[in-house]
């Protein structure tokens, strides 16, 4: 990528920190936005704080303009926009008033001192809970000063008062009684003006100490405590919208974050939950504004069909929830419980109360010939449906294909899923209503053979919007192989294609039709020669299609770049 100009000047400028006192000073509204980039990309913390704490627009993204291929940012980059977020509060030049973090945290562990979403999320309450407790111990310090500052000024006036009295005794003895009384009276006179205007009039020193113990404890009264600072709460100076990622480790942290009454207030966009029961999830979704949230992931957390029965329901009040996810929830319809349909019935009452739901992720959760039941209750078709290790039947494919979700579906994961014969007519219909739309397909560990994946091929050529394209894990031969990638290449849109490992790599002792768990655990041979030989067969093809720089072929599960994948 080539940068521009502006880039390179603010790469320049940020790179020295000892010279941000003369530029920060001076510099245009309309370039803190790329400095600011370049601080990122150049992991300058110091120059982040300077640029944040002085931000002078209403509104700063971070996290959402990530390019492709862009690494995420440093811990102490991350921790400086914090730390600079709680000092632009008391920075009249900072302007700041929404700060949106989604997209911030990496989820990729094996990028080096990068912030997750579990570290981001503790931060993010921190931030919040340590910004209350300033502003508490602000007020409560202003309400000591104007204390101290009551009291000095009746100090003051009662030495005033003092040396008025001390003068108007040295006239009495030289004007004599006759003088004495008329000085009484004047002195009267004025007190009693002086009460009718609402101040505090002086006269004589007992009159003097009876309001200087009044007028103290009055003041004490009102600023004495911290309660009075408590319920009177600063106002809201900045909004700050983030993903979430709460576990039982920070459970605690982040309800006393969203519930905080302090000049932070925070939103969640995505809420990530990993192992905790469904009466917590209820409890912390009761804490969210019903406005912000687009996306909910529960994740290895034992509900149950009763607990997602609980949970569902709840959803209903947010009107922008786009995404719901369920991973590994202990969901399991192969074992018979009394009150299972019941609680079903609920699933799907709740699933319609999602108006706006478009992307539906279920792994794992054993719902075999229950697939008509949850999504026919969708009042929109979706457009992302993830069904990994679900156990569909043939009879949940078939509904799938003719359902009203076919001809919107962008992506589709089927992994996992056993696919037979009895599966070919509905997956060929299912192709043939989503060739429009749909841009990533996996079909990875489907037991699909030299066959069935032939007989599948010609439903997947007509796909003219495929982008990406996974088959890891199926038995597949060299000449099945071969004829995939012949495939592939015919797709113009497809960029990326995984591909599954020819049964000939693998060492000798594999069965003839193995599953996906023998194929991943099973050896590859130690032959170099012979998959090397594979792969230029497989690169040669490409080549003569001449898709060598658009189509990227890989067989490795994991460390695979997902660019392609993920943009849109």
């Amino acid at each position: 990528m080539v940068l521009s100009l502006v880039s390179l000047c603010a790469k320049e400028v940020v790179s020295d920190h000892s010279s941000s006192p003369r530029w920060l000073g001076s510099v245009p509204r309309e370039l803190y936005a790329p400095l600011l980039e370049a601080a990122f990309s150049n992991c300058r913390p110091l120059a982040i704080g300077d640029l944040v704490q002085r931000w002078p627009e209403r509104t700063l993204a971070v996290g959402k303009k990530r390019r492709p291929g862009q690494t995420p940012p440093n811990r102490l980059c991350v921790q400086a926009l914090l730390l600079a977020v709680v000092r632009g509060l008391a920075e009249r030049r900072c302007a700041l008033q929404v700060l949106d973090l989604s997209g911030l945290q990496s989820e990729d562990e094996c990028v080096e001192d990068s912030m997750g979403g579990w570290s981001l999320t503790v931060a993010l309450c921190s931030m919040v809970l340590q910004a209350k407790l300033a502003a508490q111990k602000g007020a409560r310090k202003d309400v000591e000063r104007e204390r101290k500052r009551s009291l000095e000024n009746e100090r003051n006036r009662g030495d005033s008062a003092s040396k008025r009295d001390r003068g108007s005794g040295g006239l009495e003895v030289e004007m004599g009684i006759e003088a004495r009384e008329e000085e009484e009276e004047e002195v009267e006179e004025e007190g009693k003006k002086r009460e009718g205007g609402g101040e505090q009039a002086v006269m004589g020193v007992r009159r003097r100490m009876e309001m200087q113990k009044r007028n103290g404890a009055a003041v004490e009264q009102d600023g004495g405590g911290s309660s009075d600072c408590e319920s009177n709460p600063n106002p809201v100076l900045v909004h700050i919208c983030a993903d979430l990622f709460v576990n039982a480790r920070s459970w605690e942290r982040v309800r006393g974050a969203l519930t905080s009454k302090g000049p932070l207030s925070l939103h969640c966009r995505y809420l990530r939950v990993e192992e905790l029961p469904a009466p917590s999830v209820a409890a912390l979704l009761s804490l969210l504004p019903k406005q912000g949230l687009l996306g909910l992931d529960i994740r290895y957390s034992s509900l149950g069909v009763s607990g997602l029965a609980l949970l569902l329901p709840l959803l209903a009040p947010f009107p922008h929830l786009r995404s719901l996810k369920l991973h590994y929830c202990n969901l399991d319809l192969h074992r018979l419980v009394p009150g299972q349909e019941g609680a079903l019935k609920d699933m799907s009452q709740g699933l319609c109360g999602l108006k706006g739901l478009r992307e539906l992720c279920l792994t794992a959760l054993r719902l075999p010939g229950h697939l008509r039941l949850l999504l026919s209750s969708l009042s929109q078709p979706l457009e992302v449906l993830e069904l990994p290790y679900l156990s569909l039947t043939p009879a949940d494919l078939a509904y799938l294909s003719c359902s009203p979700h076919a001809s919107s579906l962008r992506r589709l994961d089927l992994s996992e899923n056993r696919l037979d014969e009895s599966s070919l007519p509905s997956l060929r219909r299912l192709f043939s209503q989503a060739s429009l739309s749909l841009s990533q397909l996996s079909l990875c560990g489907c037991g699909l053979s030299d066959g069935l994946l032939g007989a599948l091929l010609p439903s997947l050529s007509c796909c003219r919007a495929l982008r990406s394209l996974r088959l890891a894990l199926n038995p597949l031969s060299l000449a099945g192989l071969l004829s995939l990638v012949r495939t592939a290449a015919g797709i113009p849109s497809l960029q990326l294609l995984q591909y599954p490992n020819a049964l000939e790599e693998y060492e000798a002792g594999l069965p003839p039709v193995p599953s996906s768990a023998q194929l991943l655990d099973w050896p590859l041979s130690e032959e170099v020669e012979l998959r090397d030989a594979i792969l230029f067969q497989l690169e040669e093809l490409v080549r003569q299609s001449g898709r060598a720089r658009d189509l990227m072929l890989t067989s490795d599960l994991f460390n695979f770049t997902k660019d392609l994948v993920e943009v849109e």
